[in-house]
């Protein structure tokens, strides 16, 4: 975890993608593992953001994978009131995983789900903090356009 008292009554969770630099020849290239690429949705990387009630940074991911993958590491032996996240988490097996930990699941139901889900919309409006943390982080040139190769970095 980066927060070091983080507020666990909410945590949301979020992805966004951000370009990567990709102008360096093959041979040069590093194993795809540690550079964490991958295309998303036609883009090259995503990052895979969790953050507290309070927006403090809790964990993140850096991928090329689809957010839900990364939402089930994110999770992980969590302990937290709600989980607010937007309609691309919509799965009955997060939900089911998040109920499982005694957390209470903040999704809005996609639009083709046979029988759909009641969510607290309440607490859902909250969820705009991490919107607001991603756009942040964005401002940072670093963040933004990934001129480092690798994950680690």
């Amino acid at each position: 975890m980066l927060a070091n008292d983080p507020d666990m009554e909410s945590i949301m969770i979020d992805g966004t993608v951000v370009r990567a630099n990709a102008g360096v020849p093959q041979s040069h290239l590093d194993e795809p593992q540690e550079q964490a690429l991958g295309r998303s949705k036609g883009r090259f990387t995503t990052h895979h953001v969790m953050v507290d009630a309070l927006c403090n940074p809790l964990d993140f991911i850096l991928t090329g994978a689809a957010d839900i993958t990364q939402a089930y590491i994110l999770i992980e032996g969590l302990k937290a009131t709600y989980a607010s996240m937007d309609k691309a988490y919509d799965a009955d097996k997060l939900i089911e995983q998040l109920r499982k930990q005694g957390i209470i699941p903040v999704i809005p139901p996609k639009a083709n789900r046979k029988e759909p889900r009641e969510y607290d919309k309440h607490v859902y409006k909250e969820r705009h903090l991490i919107e607001c943390f991603i756009d942040k982080i964005k401002q940072f040139r670093r963040v933004f356009s990934r001129f480092e190769k690798r994950a680690k970095n």
